[in-house]
């Protein structure tokens, strides 16, 4: 599975991404709204985690590479996670951040948007991120996502949780904005 789009191409994890994209996770700044940096053994099991997603599911997160020379700058896609009380399908993204403000993770994010609803059939997708990560909250809404909720998952910052639905999507193509 490939998804292309001006500046990027989506490909399937494999263990080769292992460096690059341990670079991005274990990142203090760039993994700030987690309980903390990646080891390289955890960045192992996240690409085994999204290897299972693969063969379950038919997704998962994809890394994220330069068409330009073909770097591997971060990853994003769509996972089940928990969300309202329920497994929902979620865009999540992490962008190395020597890539930060060029606009990489909203074309992803916005790519993989089309994906859900276009290939899969998907009838809403969520994005949800630390109430305080402003980025993401910035490439949630030009994903033509709404804030839902703020929800308070035990202790320390609340969470934040967008949505699009299939037929804000459609609305959106036929506007002819960013579909």
């Amino acid at each position: 599975m490939l998804l292309e789009t001006k500046r990027l191409c989506l490909r399937p994890l494999t263990m080769d991404d292992l460096d690059a994209l341990h670079a991005v996770l274990s990142d203090p700044v760039a993994m700030a709204h987690y309980p903390a940096p990646f080891t390289r053994a955890r960045t192992e099991a996240w690409i085994r985690w999204n290897l299972d997603n693969y063969a379950r599911h038919g997704f998962g997160l994809w890394a994220v590479t330069l068409r330009a020379g073909g770097a591997c700058i971060g990853d994003c896609g769509i996972t089940l996670q928990p969300i309202g009380g329920a497994m929902q399908p979620e865009i999540g993204y992490h962008i190395h951040r020597a890539h930060w403000g060029q606009g990489y993770a909203t074309e992803a994010a916005q790519a993989c948007r089309a994906y859900g609803f276009d290939a899969l059939g998907l009838d809403v997708l969520y994005s949800y991120m630390k109430q305080g990560n402003l980025p993401s909250r910035r490439v949630a809404v030009k994903n033509g996502m709404r804030l839902m909720d703020t929800v308070q998952e035990g202790q320390g910052e609340p969470t934040t949780v967008y949505a699009i639905t299939r037929a804000e999507y459609a609305l959106l193509a036929g506007q002819g904005m960013q579909a």
